[in-house]
């Protein structure tokens, strides 16, 4: 199959041409644009629809407009191509997730790795995923691994509505939403996990100390942040220090990357163990 820029040979100038982007990401029928050059600005339609074209799947083009922001972490987008809307049904691992990425945090790219982490889960496992978002992480391991309990924490109210529904969507009936703040939250549970999933974007350790509250010896915790590539074999270690601030041993299990997010920079997961 022709790339994009190919597909857009003769219809752009040579100058033009050379600026068209060659990665987008797609959630459901939609594709997403992270970076788009303002020089292209007037030909966007045209570049969408060239898009729309090429992958008869995709029914919608948006462009990321500024960069993440707000209280939740979501981008502006721009709808350049297609129907006029940003809310699609997004299927992943035999499970649907109806999502508006300008409402909610989502990002398709991390399927792989809910699923990583679903198997690893046992069936008598008491499970709690904070920061759950439209609930791919609870729902994911529901489905795969059926577990004892999930319980999940989310403060977007859009985010915590489009869980519910997803709950509705895959008839997973045994997850446990509680929609507030980690912080106000984990102290009223009065409960230990056996297994503790942190998938926040960024900032996660500033939240650490309360999820650690949630585990007993033996629990594992799923934890991301991201981290320079050069950098990634501290990483363990840093984790390390950071439980024993709150009293806390650990061990690591694993230290896994899940992709870039910019120019050296990757997300990675930290998978630690309280001893």
């Amino acid at each position: 199959m022709a790339t994009l820029k190919e597909s857009l040979t003769g219809a752009l100038p040579e100058k033009e041409l050379a600026l068209v982007p060659s990665s987008y990401d797609t959630v459901g029928d939609l594709a997403i644009f992270s970076e788009f050059p303002p020089e292209l600005k007037k030909k966007e339609k045209l570049i969408g629809g060239a898009l729309l074209g090429m992958h008869k799947n995709l029914n919608v083009v948006l462009k990321k407009v500024g960069t993440y922001s707000g209280k939740f972490r979501t981008p502006k987008l721009k709808v350049i191509a297609g129907e006029d809307r940003k809310e699609t049904m997004h299927v992943e691992h035999g499970c649907r997730f109806r999502v508006n990425p300008e409402k909610a945090y989502f990002s398709a790219r991390l399927g792989g790795e809910r699923k990583r982490i679903a198997i690893q889960v046992k069936k008598h496992e008491s499970v709690l995923v904070l920061f759950s978002g439209i609930g791919a992480y609870p729902i994911v391991i529901a489905k795969i691994a059926q577990p004892q309990e999930i319980v999940s924490v989310e403060l977007n109210p859009y985010a915590a509505k489009y869980h519910q529904e997803n709950l509705r969507l895959n008839k997973v009936f045994h997850i446990s939403l509680i929609k507030g703040d980690v912080v106000n939250v984990l102290p009223k549970l009065k409960k230990k996990f056996d297994r503790i999933v942190m998938p926040l974007p960024k900032g996660g350790e500033r939240f650490l100390k309360d999820a650690l509250q949630c585990s007993k010896k033996g629990t594992v915790v799923h934890f991301y942040t991201f981290s320079r590539e050069d950098a990634l074999g501290k990483l363990g270690k840093e984790i390390i220090e950071m439980c024993k601030k709150t009293k806390v041993n650990a061990k690591i299990l694993d230290v896994v990357p899940c992709g870039h997010f910019g120019p050296g920079i990757v997300r990675a997961c930290v998978d630690f163990q309280r001893i």
